[in-house]
């Protein structure tokens, strides 16, 4: 009975005495700390408050702190998921090819098995597929050589990825009758042998004898993966079969797009286990490569770049975490007067500490709230506008991808506010260091 009578008494005095504002009956139905960090929070004592400058820097730095950790989340999340989606437009998410080709364009053939073709469909994972078959070669333009590798695709392959990319002409269409002798490039192909729309472009191949066909350019393509760009030429399949001297039945291999890709290392490993049995019962030897294998490179380059964002998440939070770390120390100093009245009329450093706290997660809470909408504002616009162009040859990308991510949004807010509290802890034990006897001031 008598700690409560102190807590109603110590309410009306601070309300008076040290915040100097009116008496509200009505709010003492809130929880103690609750009151006393509002009325901190709400007081405004003029040019006696040297704090504000504090608190406005913790704030600054917690917005800009939470704006650059969601740019960087979405641009990153956009970089790999461009970048992705071009290695997976060129090479399919998973391809099964002869076990002798040891990753190179000059391939072994398997047959056709209409078998396999069936049991593609009824998986589940498994959005569509088609046959291919590559062959490196030379184009011979004027004077001028440049290495390749043709890739025959058949009537099943779908053009939506090169569609999306067409700077110049249009797809070509497969049909039964004869094989289609239109080609896509690439603009890095067609700046670098100065070839336009509708030349004839000479090809050979090295064997023996030595082969060439007539292609016609019937389109060009950019999609900045200049590597892929200045090698890769589309043609009909037939061409490659030809010469090879393969018959009809006869293909690099297949080439298969997948519905989820979370789901890519179980459905290769379905295709793999279905391809073994196909090599005891026939003795032919087939290989299950998925796009991470087969541009393993690529991949290391976009693992390394997870370290770096998670480099500049921790650096972000640290950073407004010791903004907040000395902020607080500067609070709990400019109310040692206030702690020293409280702890005389019987508040425990406890709910002290609680109190700090509070306030401490207003400021963070403001400051969060700034950093979501600056951040998720500069996003919006990035990815409607483009403002931010990149240099293809060296990013793959003409302009900075963004991707917003609702939950990774989220995950970043609860993560930062926890991870700040809790650095706040350690500041706010100085609350149990502070004596009343040496604190209290009379008038």
């Amino acid at each position: 009975m008598r700690t409560k009578n102190r807590i109603i008494n110590l309410r009306i005095f601070i309300t008076f005495v040290d915040l100097n504002i009116s008496f509200r009956p009505s709010e003492y139905i809130l929880r103690f700390e609750y009151f006393i960090a509002k009325r901190i929070i709400s007081s405004q004592p003029g040019k006696q408050n040297k704090t504000k400058p504090l608190v406005g820097s913790a704030i600054l730095a917690i917005t800009l702190g939470m704006t650059v950790m969601i740019i960087s989340v979405a641009v990153l999340i956009g970089f790999k998921k461009e970048v992705t989606a071009k290695l997976v437009g060129f090479s399919s998410h998973i391809q099964v090819v002869n076990l002798d080709n040891n990753s190179s364009f000059e391939t072994s053939a398997i047959p056709v098995d209409p078998k396999l073709e069936l049991w593609f469909e009824s998986v589940d994972n498994i959005k569509r597929y088609h046959r291919f078959a590559t062959k490196p070669g030379i184009i011979k333009f004027n004077t001028d050589l440049q290495g390749i590798v043709l890739k025959g695709v058949d009537q099943n392959y779908n053009w939506d990825f090169l569609s999306d990319f067409l700077v110049e002409g249009s797809v070509f269409s497969i049909e039964e009758n004869k094989p289609e002798m239109g080609v896509i490039i690439s603009r890095k192909l067609a700046s670098l042998l100065k070839i336009q729309l509708g030349d004839k472009i000479p090809t050979y191949f090295f064997q023996n004898p030595v082969r060439g066909r007539p292609f016609i350019v019937k389109g060009i393509f950019k999609t900045g993966l200049d590597e892929f760009d200045k090698m890769f030429v589309f043609c009909d399949l037939r061409h490659i079969q030809s010469v090879n001297s393969w018959g009809p039945n006869q293909i690099t291999g297949y080439e298969i797009f997948l519905d989820h890709e979370k789901e890519l290392a179980n459905t290769a490993d379905l295709i793999q286990m279905k391809t073994t049995q196909i090599m005891i019962s026939s003795g032919l030897g087939m290989d299950v490569q998925t796009v991470q294998e087969i541009s393993s490179g690529f991949f290391d380059f976009l693992k390394l770049m997870d370290t770096n964002l998670w480099v500049i998440l921790s650096l972000m939070i640290l950073v407004s975490g010791f903004n907040m770390i000395s902020g607080l120390f500067i609070l709990i100093i400019n109310r040692t007067n206030m702690i020293g009245v409280l702890k005389a009329l019987g508040a425990s450093n406890k709910i002290l500490r609680k109190i700090f706290l509070i306030q401490a997660s207003y400021i963070i809470g403001l400051g969060l709230f700034l950093g979501n909408v600056i951040g998720i504002l500069i996003c919006l616009i990035q990815d409607k506008f483009k403002l931010l162009s990149l240099d293809p040859e060296s990013y793959f990308l003409d302009a900075v991808p963004i991707v917003l991510n609702p939950s990774h949004i989220i995950l970043l807010n609860i993560g930062a506010l926890l991870i700040t509290l809790l650095m706040l802890i350690i500041p706010s034990g100085i609350i149990s260091r502070i004596s009343p006897a040496k604190t209290i001031k009379f008038a």
